[in-house]
């Protein structure tokens, strides 16, 4: 894993808007030009908030690493968490072992930030993700109305916590 530079602006938005297009694909829309185009991830990638998960020297997926997240969990204590947003990998890399690895990178940098729970969500109608999230060891926390959309919150307690 590495931390993403504006020098990767093309590769992390090409990178979503790939998986967009294969969920617009199977009629699950997630993210629009708005949010995963280069306008839009400009001022994360400044604020250092994406990384690289690299593969055999390719970048096989992406995802956002963010410290607080007030608008997705506004009703938890800030400093006791972080948060995985926006989590893409390559369809040639579908099936392996990208997104466990991420997650494994997010439990172990939360753990070594001393915070106590990796916390993600979802829309909460993709019974495939919300399974994927709970085999690997992720607890289901509540839902949320976010906008228009209905989330399934997740969190991963971290150490003693567990």
């Amino acid at each position: 894993m590495r931390q993403a530079t504006l020098e990767d602006i093309n590769t992390v938005s090409e990178i979503l808007s790939e998986a967009a297009a294969w969920l617009e694909q199977k009629n699950m829309v997630l993210w629009g030009e708005t949010e995963i185009g280069t306008k839009a991830i400009a001022r994360d990638l400044e604020l250092g908030l994406f990384y690289i998960a690299v593969c055999n020297g390719v970048v096989a997926g992406v995802f956002r690493f963010q410290l607080e997240d007030v608008e997705y969990w506004p009703d938890i204590e800030r400093s006791d968490s972080t948060f995985l947003h926006r989590l893409a990998v390559r369809r040639s890399f579908a099936g392996g072992n990208v997104s466990t690895q991420i997650f494994q990178w997010a439990i172990d940098r939360t753990q070594d930030l001393g915070r106590h729970f990796l916390r993600l969500d979802c829309m909460a109608d993709r019974p495939r993700l919300r399974s994927i999230y709970e085999n690997f060891g992720f607890k289901y926390h509540s839902d949320r109305q976010v906008g228009a959309n209905l989330v399934a919150r997740y969190e991963y307690a971290i150490g003693d916590r567990i």
